[in-house]
């Protein structure tokens, strides 16, 4: 346990509750420090809300007082999802209140070796990845899958040792809270643009993705992605760390790559690109980056073998789904913008059936019309877009398109114009708000869509 305790006795306001304001409260409580909560919405009924009033804190909801922070705060934790330009914390900067999220205070008091993983695309299955190379066989200690990937870091920060790894996924958001981060082993999937309604500029995107290194030492590691220019100036200019790139594309006498069919780690072949089951350019960069972080831990080159050959993927992430009458089933619902369902496709050489559409954002799918020329031998489409979509499909020369009123419809469409060895693939392209409450349900609802498709086959 770290001796130091930067919380006892703090007056500390934590603003919106959800699952890490939750949990922050109560590490909080335990660190000893005076919790307040704050949340716009109405708590009364809240049982969270009910048993942390119970041990003590106390709980303001249904609104932002405009006196709230008359209380004398002394740090606000803060939801990851909150904007900056909310109004409690705009008048906490103009008072120069520190305002944190949850894995700062996480980060501060365990003990374990903090492995950090962001980037734009990719956390979520890099940070899987990594945690099944760093448990399997394991002989001391244990590895802990936490932060983004939805397990808060405060909820098992003060259970973690010294012989433990926390292999922490952390978005934008939560590394925007976090001044003292020290990780050992710091990860930057890839960048590109995203959440410019929150951070306002891609600039300031960057620069909350980058404060991953900044408290970084010559003793510790950064792996990156070496086929990004903008992201190798940005480690070059703000990283401390010992640097090891990846690439997919260029032999790296330095670092991770896969060139030939082979995967090197500082020229020595370490596994097949062959061995991976899961499928995609982007997955292949993903295991790149994981296999940086398991070389640096000692990992053996067996385990890594067994990982590639075992993991099927994160559910709604180019996830195998299942094969039925020698159609192969993947779920990709968290493809929600062009450049996702681009590194899927090219990440499959068997003839595709999209299944693809969504949420119009204004765009059109052009950029997407070379990937589509492929391999895509019919597209289902649904959604806001579908128009959008079917001029790309015309674009690429796809003879084969069907409108489709929703997924429910679009997957025994796909399974009509389907035949053995074919990939049927659902990646949209576009968010899902038009149709479902987000790419979680939108997964779902295709995953339960097959297995009525295969019951009815079957009958």
């Amino acid at each position: 346990m770290h001796t130091q305790n930067n919380y006892k006795d703090k007056n500390v306001l934590v603003l919106g509750l959800a699952k890490s304001g939750y949990y922050a409260a109560k590490l909080l409580l335990e660190l000893g420090a005076q919790v307040t909560v704050n949340d716009a919405a109405d708590l009364a009924q809240n049982d969270d809300a009910k048993e942390l009033e119970a041990a003590g804190v106390m709980v303001i909801s249904g609104s932002h007082p405009e006196n709230l922070l008359d209380a004398g705060f002394d740090l606000i934790v803060k939801n990851p999802g909150i904007p900056y330009t909310n109004t409690v914390l705009e008048q906490a900067e103009k008072l120069d209140l520190p305002i944190i999220t949850e894995i700062e205070i996480a980060s501060t008091v365990m003990d374990a070796s903090i492995i950090g993983i962001t980037g734009t695309n990719g956390k979520t299955t890099t940070t899987s990845i990594v945690y099944e190379m760093l448990s399997i066989g394991r002989q001391e200690g244990s590895a802990y899958a936490i932060g983004n990937i939805g397990v808060p870091a405060s909820k098992v920060a003060l259970d973690l040792s010294d012989k433990d790894d926390a292999v922490m996924e952390l978005s934008s958001f939560q590394l925007m809270g976090t001044p003292t981060l020290h990780p050992e082993i710091a990860v930057i999937t890839n960048l590109y643009s995203a959440h410019l309604d929150y951070h306002g500029s891609q600039e300031a995107y960057e620069e909350a993705k980058i404060k991953l290194v900044l408290n970084q030492t010559t003793e510790d590691y950064v792996i990156y992605n070496a086929n990004q220019p903008h992201l190798v100036e940005w480690i070059e200019k703000k990283a401390e760390a010992q640097k090891i790139p990846f690439s997919r594309e260029t032999f790296l006498e330095e670092g991770i790559c896969a060139v030939d069919g082979k995967i090197y780690y500082n020229q020595e072949e370490i596994a097949e690109v062959s061995d991976i089951f899961l499928k995609g350019l982007h997955n292949l960069e993903n295991f790149l980056a994981a296999i940086g972080v398991a070389k640096v831990k000692g990992i053996s080159n067996e385990v890594i073998q067994q990982v590639l050959r075992q993991f099927q993927g994160v559910k709604h992430r180019t996830q195998y789904v299942r094969e039925f009458e020698g159609r192969i089933f993947y779920n990709d619902s968290k493809a929600t913008n062009i450049e996702a369902t681009e590194n899927a496709l090219k990440g499959f050489e068997q003839p595709i059936i999209l299944l693809a559409g969504g949420l119009d954002r204004g765009n059109t799918f052009d950029e997407l019309v070379p990937a589509l020329e492929k391999n895509v031998k019919a597209l289902i489409t649904f959604g806001e877009t579908t128009d959008k979509m079917i001029d790309a499909a015309e674009k690429a020369g796809i003879s084969k398109v069907v409108r489709a009123k929703d997924i429910d419809a679009a997957v025994p469409e796909a399974y009509a114009v389907s035949e053995p060895g074919d990939v049927i693939l659902l990646s949209p392209a576009a968010a899902s708000w038009d149709q479902y409450p987000n790419f979680e349900v939108r997964g779902d609802v295709y995953i339960e869509a097959i297995e009525r498709l295969v019951d009815k086959e079957n009958q």
